[in-house]
Order: C-alpha cells, then sequence, then structure tokens
C-alpha cells in the first residue's frame, strides 16, 4: 500500500509528500502518529516543498548580480545608512504602496548588495522581481525595438511587482534610451514598485538624461514620494581587502 501510494504521489507530482512518506516509512515513526498528525506532516512537507520550489524559480527570473540577504548587510559601519528606515523597508510593504527606492552612492559602498537583498525579500515574500544593469538592459530593448519582441519585453518589465535597476548612470543617454526609460518609469508610476541604484549623487541625474523637458518629466515621477538612501564612507571592497591583510599580517606575526 505504501509503495502504491508513493508512486501515485510522484506521478501527482506532489514531491514534499512523497519526500516525507519515504522517511517516515524508513524511520518507522508514523507508527507513534494519529491520524491528524500524519496528515499535517505530509501536508506541511508538501507546502514547504513547494514554496522552496517557488522562492528558487523567482529568484532564477530575478537574475541578481549578488546573493544576499538582509541578514548580511552590514549597519554598523559609517555609511550614512539608518538601520531601522532600510528594516522597515524588509516586510516589503513600499511594494503594496507601489513607491520608489533610490540608492546612490560612490563604487563599493555597497549599493548593489543593498538592493539585492530588498530584491532577495520580495522574493521570499512572493512578489515578482525583475533585476537589470541599467546599460545591459537599455541596449536589450533597443534589440528588442529592431526585431519586433519591444512590446512584449515592455509588458513584462511594465507587470512585474518590482523592477530593480542597477548602476544606473554609467552611461550618457542617448535619444533612444530616453524614451525607452520614459515609457518604463511611465508605465510603472504609481501603480508598481522600482528600485534605481547609481554611483552619482542625485542632483546630476537631471543632466545625465539630458532633454530637459523629458528629464523632468522622468524626475517628477521618480523623486515624487520616493525614499532615497545617499550612502557614504569608504569603498567596502577595499576595506574587506584591507582587513583580510591585517589579519593576514597578525597571522604571520602569531606564527
Amino acid at each position: 500500500m505504501n509503495e502504491n501510494s508513493l508512486s501515485k504521489m510522484h506521478q501527482l507530482k506532489l514531491y514534499g509528500m512523497q519526500r516525507a512518506l519515504e522517511s517516515l516509512i524508513e524511520t518507522r515513526t508514523y507508527q507513534q502518529l494519529t491520524h491528524d498528525e500524519y496528515i499535517n506532516i505530509l501536508v506541511q512537507a508538501e507546502w514547504e516543498d513547494r514554496e522552496n520550489r517557488r522562492i528558487g524559480r523567482s529568484l532564477r527570473t530575478a537574475r541578481f548580480r549578488y546573493h544576499a540577504s538582509i541578514e548580511e548587510i552590514d549597519f554598523i559601519q559609517n555609511r550614512n545608512l539608518d538601520k531601522n528606515q532600510f528594516l522597515r523597508f524588509t516586510d516589503c510593504s513600499f511594494i503594496d504602496r507601489r513607491e520608489t527606492i533610490l540608492v546612490c552612492g560612490s563604487t563599493g559602498v555597497g549599493k548593489s548588495f543593498l538592493i539585492s537583498a530588498l530584491g532577495h525579500q520580495a522574493c521570499l515574500k512572493g512578489y515578482k522581481v525583475l533585476y537589470f544593469n541599467s546599460q545591459k538592459l537599455f541596449a536589450q530593448l533597443k534589440i528588442a525595438k529592431a526585431d519586433g519582441t519591444y512590446p512584449r519585453e515592455i509588458t513584462r518589465i511594465e507587470k512585474t511587482d518590482l523592477l530593480i535597476l542597477d548602476d544606473f548612470g554609467l552611461q550618457t543617454f542617448d535619444a533612444q534610451t530616453r524614451m525607452i526609460l520614459l515609457e518604463i518609469i511611465e508605465d510603472r508610476y504609481d501603480k508598481k514598485s522600482t528600485i534605481i541604484g547609481s554611483q552619482l549623487p542625485f542632483d546630476k541625474w537631471y543632466d545625465l538624461i539630458g532633454e530637459g523637458t523629458i528629464a523632468d518629466a522622468i524626475l517628477d515621477r521618480l523623486y515624487h514620494g520616493s525614499h532615497r538612501i545617499d550612502l557614504k564612507g569608504e569603498s567596502m571592497r577595499k576595506k574587506t581587502k584591507k582587513d583580510s591583510s591585517s589579519s593576514l599580517g597578525l597571522h604571520n606575526q602569531t606564527v
């Protein structure tokens, strides 16, 4: 009977239940369980298996640069990072409120890690997330305009719960890039949530985008009701390298 149940669970793709039942049979612990406990274990195992697979699919679809988590964020360093403000974002209610988060700071201060951590958190909570390097995204969408797939791609971006644009502003904008960005921001304004990370200070974004009328339209939508994080301080990469060198030197002295 157990073999028959296991076979049918596999056919029905109830893999969590299947593994739980195999474990119960192997350890023979099912003999000490009530019917309610038995069913609860199987159902819980299936729920956890499906939830883990959903999260895995979400993370693969998002394609984050870093495998980052909220627990790994360093709030000790003097980076102008308000811990209370940032931790309020981790419940992802800003996505439900369709709010924008803008993060700027020089190279190495941890912008990409911060916004990737928020993206991971959103995936864990069941939101659809897309992460892009801004320049690569604009290049892909220009190609999409040429081959006819642009409407499909822009609709996919429009519908995602959280769009993350990293490395924003590494190159100046041409006319086509400006119009693509305007369309993305216009489609998402007050409808979906967006996070943008940039090395440029916020007051440089206007000149970066260029074309005053379009820059006004884009920044008016981005800045309205947005949360801004202006990271400061030493490069985290340099600090990590320096700490590693110090530890190595201390180890050599000890040896």
